[in-house]
């Protein structure tokens, strides 16, 4: 057998982008994409990004070229995740709730090309743009134009379509592109394909480099490991611009999924759309769980309902407190709890539920539903190491040790830095910085981030264990847990 090589037939590239073509064939009547009146069929988006990716080439962007966005959740934003690479360019997501010189760094430092911008986050780009050096070359503007949006007072923003400052709006290069485009493959699946920026808990931003393989990776996993069936409705609470939404808009894809978009929300919205579309599932952090279990962000613990139908919900990000699991859980919902990095682009740990704790009182299947859990189908390893020599811990849910992974979804490294990629991956293991306890059945738990341990007279103590406590009590809505510097106790 030895004279069996890989050859063209078998070994084309991993990459998600063909998921698009493929739903465009299977479900090209379905709706791909809501938002308020508008809805899209998969089709229609296939179109769409074809015709945006050709307009992109034929200004001069492809490989090499890095095209940002910073934008909510709206219809262009799950577009672009496909229409930039699929120009054989590299997708960068900005968190629209950074400020202008943060902004400036990362556009920088990433060294973007051309820039995608809604109309809310019109003046962050172009303050930002405005503190880059006058050698650095001016990114192209383009205009995500929409009626919906609005400042913070609720002034319209779409007076803004004719600026100057911006090249063409994306509905213009939606019309001008070629909807039978060749998109670009990926030369390698090692090819770049997503720079995503992390700061975790150093504030100094680091641009995490993924590439087709590691996307394909993740999608098909995250979708294996939720058990996502065909056609799914997909309310998109967590956004886009984090872990690019978790790898959920290239799956969604691959199932003929409907994405229900939205520019911000509060748990009446929530509730709203979930009647009026029939969502079956969504993501979010702990704090959106807290939200649709208390009616918190709309003004009244009244809009905490009981759903007609379970909406399944994957929550990641943070520790979720137990209390808030058991609340969000009373209400309909069916959580599932997972552990990610945007240096894993989404989950790769799980609470994987086993059937014999449903007959367990509700405090405590809530309890180990709290715990992160075991590696997904597709991770190869997932241990808990004394950061010192590397060795594991004993697995008796007390030892504290780092969390290290090893996969095909772990990232190439960080942008520009090789000595920070040369810190956290080592010894064949990509170093997290969490730090965790790995229990006797083999479930791992978080216990917090290395650098948010509180140091009390040489005892460790755990935000994430006090925060916990807190929440548990009836009286107390959200809890933050932060060190200070003590002149007796450290």
């Amino acid at each position: 057998m030895d004279e069996l090589k890989p050859s063209p037939p078998n070994s084309s590239p991993l990459t998600p982008l063909g998921f698009l073509e493929r739903a465009a064939t299977v479900y090209g009547d379905c709706p791909s994409v809501i938002y308020n009146d508008t809805t899209y069929t998969w089709s229609q988006t296939h179109s769409r990004c074809l015709r945006v990716a050709s307009s992109l080439a034929s200004r001069g962007i492809g490989r090499g070229h890095v095209v940002s966005v910073v934008a909510p959740n709206v219809p262009a934003m799950y577009e672009l995740h496909f229409a930039v690479p699929m120009s054989g360019a590299v997708l960068n997501n900005i968190n629209t709730r950074l400020d202008a010189r943060t902004v400036s760094v990362l556009l920088r430092h990433g060294g973007s090309n051309l820039i995608f911008v809604d109309p809310q986050s019109r003046a962050l780009v172009l303050e930002a743009l405005s503190m880059l050096p006058p050698s650095s070359e001016r990114p192209l503007l383009v205009l995500i134009a929409d009626d919906d949006a609005a400042d913070e007072v609720g002034n319209p923003l779409t007076s803004s379509r004719g600026d100057a400052s911006f090249w063409c709006t994306y509905e213009s290069l939606v019309e001008r592109g070629n909807p039978d485009f060749q998109w670009i493959r990926p030369a390698s699946e090692w090819d770049p394909m997503i720079l995503n920026y992390t700061s975790g808990t150093t504030s100094s931003p680091k641009g995490v480099v993924h590439c087709h393989r590691g996307i394909f990776s993740i999608t098909v996993d995250s979708l294996v490991d939720w058990a996502v069936p065909k056609q799914p409705v997909y309310l998109w609470t967590l956004p886009m611009f984090h872990g690019n939404g978790w790898s959920f808009p290239w799956g969604l894809a691959a199932v003929g999924g409907t994405s229900i978009c939205l520019r911000k929300f509060d748990a009446a919205t929530i509730y709203n759309l979930i009647r009026r579309h029939g969502v079956t599932h969504m993501c979010g952090a702990p704090v959106v769980l807290n939200m649709l279990s208390s009616g918190s962000g709309s003004g009244s613990g009244a809009d905490a309902e009981q759903l007609k139908h379970p909406v399944k919900i994957m929550t990641a990000g943070a520790p979720p407190p137990a209390a808030v699991l058991f609340r969000t859980e009373s209400l309909g919902f069916e959580v599932s709890h997972g552990y990610g990095l945007t240096e894993t682009e989404g989950i790769v740990v799980s609470c994987a539920w086993k059937q014999q704790w449903n007959r367990l009182p509700a405090g405590e299947r809530a309890r180990l539903k709290a715990r992160q859990g075991v590696r997904t189908v597709a991770m190869t390893e997932v241990e808990v190491v004394d950061p010192e020599s590397g060795a594991p811990v004993r697995r008796d849910g007390s030892t504290l040790g780092e969390i290290v992974l090893r996969g095909g979804c772990v990232m190439l490294g960080y942008l520009k830095d090789p000595e920070g990629t040369a810190k956290c991956m080592r010894g064949g293991w990509f170093y997290t910085g969490d730090v965790g306890v790995m229990h006797p059945d083999g479930y791992l738990e978080i216990k917090d981030r290395s650098k948010d341990v509180i140091i009390s007279g040489g005892e460790n103590l755990s935000s994430v264990e006090v925060e916990s406590v807190l929440y548990g009590h009836p009286a107390v809505h959200e809890a933050a847990v932060v060190a200070r510097p003590d002149e007796f106790w450290g």
